[in-house]
Formats: structure tokens, sequence, C-alpha cells
């Protein structure tokens, strides 16, 4: 069972000056969770090397079992530290891909010709594609062999309208997720804020906010059995 996970390679948080990326609980709780099952994890990004890691995910409020566990995993902070560079993967090499989220990939991995071709070809192959909050932004142009949009009549979920409108950011963000998934055609659902919330449909799996991120994973890998 070979599951690549994409991460950003953004950092700049619109035009705020802060700084964004990678949300750590949402890379760190799949990471464990696909480990733990025996998966064969590889990860990417646009850029490849470290991927930036959005340092409000750093904060001691928002830590749980799993990142706790990577920051005193040296093993898993080496494989972090030298992500592959995304155009350079292949399809055919991964039975499943993860999307973790954090406000970075609305910037690059949405609009990233190597991910929406990689996605494209997953999905066209019956492979499993699974992103979680922000990440499931990378769904707004990859097309289906019919043209259609990949989302389109998929029940959908990601990060909300009043999530963003929460933390502040929804005039800084280049698209609200929740829009694009509805414009794109999906059947967008949704939880109370910063509840867990999962959908599948067929061979896409979403997730709303960085609580669903574990069960994320875990659906992923059910969809894999």
């Amino acid at each position: 069972m070979k599951i690549l996970m994409i991460l950003t390679s953004h950092e700049n948080l619109g035009t705020t000056g802060e700084k964004t990326g990678f949300w750590l609980e949402e890379f760190a709780s799949p990471y464990y969770v696909f480990k733990d099952a025996g998966a064969e994890i590889t990860l990417a990004s646009p850029h490849g090397g470290q991927p930036p890691l959005d340092p409000k995910s750093d904060a001691p409020d928002f830590q749980t079992e799993a990142t706790h566990r990577f920051k005193s995993d040296s093993a898993a902070q080496a494989v972090l530290a030298n992500t592959l560079v995304l155009a350079a993967v292949t399809a055919v090499d991964y039975d499943a891909v993860f999307y973790p989220g954090g406000h970075g990939p609305l910037w690059d991995l949405a609009e990233d010709a190597a991910s929406i071709a990689l996605i494209e070809v997953m999905l066209a192959a019956g492979k499993p594609v699974a992103a979680v909050c922000h990440a499931p932004g990378v769904l707004r142009h990859p097309k289906a062999p019919d043209g259609s949009s990949v989302v389109q009549g998929k029940k959908v979920t990601g990060f909300s309208n009043s999530e963003e409108e929460a933390v502040g950011l929804t005039e800084i963000v280049p698209f609200l997720v929740e829009d694009m998934l509805k414009e794109c055609g999906g059947k967008y659902s949704k939880a109370k804020d910063w509840h867990p919330h999962v959908v599948a449909d067929g061979l896409l799996i979403t997730g709303q906010n960085p609580a669903s991120s574990e069960p994320a994973a875990k659906a992923l890998l059910e969809k894999l059995s």
C-alpha cells in the first residue's frame, strides 16, 4: 500500500505579511494513521524539500497526540524535510493520494499543473484522492474524462465559509473552499464549525477542518481495503 502525501510550498499569507503553509495536525495525524497501518508513505511538494509550516499550527492550543509524536520523531522530521518535487512523481507509483490542508494550498496546489494532472490520472485509474480542510481547494481545476469538474455531482466538504470568517481570512484567501466546491457542481455539506465531518463519494474523500484529518485518513484506508 503506497500513499502519496502532497504538501504546499507556499508560505506567504496573501499580502498580510504573515506566514502560512501546511497545518501541522493535518499532516501528522494522517501520517501516523497511514504509518501505523503499514503503508509506504512518500511526501511531495511543488518545490520539494522542506515545506513551510503554518506557524499558527505550532501554537500550544493546536497540539495533539500526533503532533507531539511527530516532534519526537526525528525520522519523520527528516522525511518531511526532504519532500520530492511534485512534478517528478507519477501517479502509477501510488495507490492513493492525500492532501493535508493549511491555507498554503489555496495559492499553489490549487493552481499547480502537476497536481491537477496527478488528480485526473489517479481518479481515471480508479485510485482514491483525499483532501482535508483547505486542501479540497486542489479539486478546483481537475476534470473528469468528459470535461466536467471531478466534483460535479459528488458529495464533498471542505473548510466552511463560517470557519474562514471565524479566523478572519475571508478577504485574504484567493477563494473560499465552500463556494468553489459548490460552483464546481459539488454537493457540499458541513458540520458545526470545528466539528469533524468527512464525506466519501466514489474515489473522492474530503474532510471539513483540522478535526477531520484523522477520520479522513481512516476513510482513505477503508477505501483502499
